[in-house]
């Protein structure tokens, strides 16, 4: 079966709506593994354990690289770097991968839509992902943005990994005097919530884009996110600094009724799960929300900054993340885990489909 499944995900082909597809087969179960913030120049031991797991689907959320320059010889060297280690070359031969950038492959560090050279690098950075010559993703006018979509109708996976880059706004600063004083004691970072509620991260056009996703029919959504969504402040990036996109998407899941989404996020260097339990009605939307913070594949931060949602403990070592979807059930469960250097689980939670389902359709 495990070959099977493997090859549904290698042979997935363009569909429309800058989404892809494959023929649909039944599955006895789904192991999709990401992680965020792999430094090129480092060494990374933590492909031994993901390349052991025999995954379906491994999903790259951004700081792939290290690249922080505007020279793109500098940055196309840094993805041969990238490309030569061997245990990415190992996981890449035997596991389907998909990706999405951060800041740091995007080309600076917290940049945005200022980033002068964001053509030169999406071309650098999609031919080394190998995206079909004819993706969209080479040409859109605002940004690399795109979902994939897995399974028949009874199991589809869907999975949207929007660009959170491209078309972003400035952000909102505190003074230095503020942030030393202030915030840096708390482990928190320089910025603040955008009182501007035009700011966007998406921009208009993609943000139509996204609602068209949410509204396809899928078992599971899984929103791809660089950025954590769901705490709500941390003073680094995310999109609680830009809190009118977050109530947008919420407010799009509860319109359209999207059932069973799920977020994956990355960028933090510390790893952590984050549930909206028992406040979800705070969050316009009428179930519980789960996101899993995968970061980093080699980046490590020891100043973890706080979060109320978090469930459990968070780790400051290197981690990977995995959604396992057990479709044997009547009622499929979900394991949520993170995982650390050696592939030992280090947190996990377990959820019925049932729990994050509540629309009927």
């Amino acid at each position: 079966m495990k070959k099977i499944i493997s090859l549904l995900f290698i042979s997935m082909i363009p569909a429309p709506a800058f989404t892809q597809s494959y023929t649909p087969v039944k599955l006895t179960s789904q192991k999709i593994l990401f992680g965020s913030c792999s430094h090129q120049d480092k060494a990374m031991p933590i492909f031994n354990a993901i390349n052991q797991e025999n995954a379906d689907l491994f999903i790259f959320l951004g700081d792939n690289v290290y690249g922080d320059t505007e020279n793109m010889s500098h940055l196309a060297n840094k993805y041969t770097l990238l490309g030569n280690n061997p245990g990415i070359k190992t996981l890449r031969k035997n596991t389907p991968t998909i990706a999405i950038w951060d800041d740091h492959d995007y080309g600076e560090n917290d940049a945005g839509v200022e980033y002068p050279q964001k053509e030169a690098s999406r071309k650098i950075m999609l031919d080394f992902w190998n995206e079909p010559k004819n993706s969209s993703r080479y040409t859109r006018k605002d940004g690399i943005y795109t979902s994939y979509m897995y399974g028949d109708p009874e199991q589809k996976v869907h999975v949207i990994m929007p660009d959170l880059r491209w078309n972003r706004d400035k952000l909102n600063t505190v003074d230095n005097v503020q942030y030393l004083s202030e915030r840096k004691p708390k482990k928190m970072g320089p910025y603040s919530p955008s009182k501007d509620v035009n700011a966007s991260m998406l921009g208009e056009k993609q943000w139509q884009w996204l609602e068209k996703e949410l509204a396809q029919p899928a078992k599971i959504k899984i929103i791809a996110s660089s950025l954590q969504l769901l705490p709500e402040f941390t003073g680094w990036e995310s999109w609680a600094n830009f809190p009118h996109d977050r109530n947008r998407l919420l407010t799009l899941i509860k319109k359209h009724q999207v059932n069973g989404v799920i977020i994956i996020s990355g960028d933090t260097h510390w790893g952590e799960i984050s549930n909206v339990l028992n406040d979800a009605s705070k969050l316009s939307i009428d179930y519980p929300l789960w996101e899993v913070t995968s970061s980093g594949l080699t980046e490590e931060w020891k100043d973890v900054s706080p979060n109320k949602h978090r469930v459990g403990n968070y780790t400051h070592k290197v981690n990977y993340g995995e959604l396992l979807i057990n479709w044997k059930l009547t009622d499929p469960l979900i394991t949520l885990s993170i995982k650390d250097v050696n592939g030992k689980v280090f947190t996990k939670n377990s959820l019925k489909l049932s729990e994050i389902s509540p629309y009927k359709k």
